[in-house]
């Protein structure tokens, strides 16, 4: 939770809470269907967990997500059968 000071006027300041929630739990399964392995930042983008490679770029870069959980700077890392991404309580397990 945040706490962000707020103006109410007079100089005086009013504290505001912001809560920034994250789906816990939330698992996907990814079948590689013929391949052996799938690069990580592909893995991120073709599950929706991002929306565009850069965002999944960045998030990598920044250590914040993990495979079979380490922490993972690599986003051509080749992931493979029997590893399970994590991003944010978001499970990825790939069959």
């Amino acid at each position: 939770m945040i706490t962000v000071a707020q103006p109410r006027g007079r100089g005086e300041e009013e504290p505001v809470k912001i809560e920034h929630r994250v789906a816990v739990n939330s698992m996907k399964e990814f079948k590689l269907e013929g391949k052996e392995y799938i690069e990580l930042n592909d893995l991120l983008k073709v599950t929706g967990l991002f929306d565009s490679g850069g965002m999944a770029k960045t998030a990598i870069a920044e250590g914040l997500v993990t495979v079979d959980g380490h922490p993972e700077l690599r986003r051509r890392c080749k992931i493979r059968t029997g590893q399970v991404v994590g991003y944010e309580g978001r499970t990825i397990v790939v069959l």
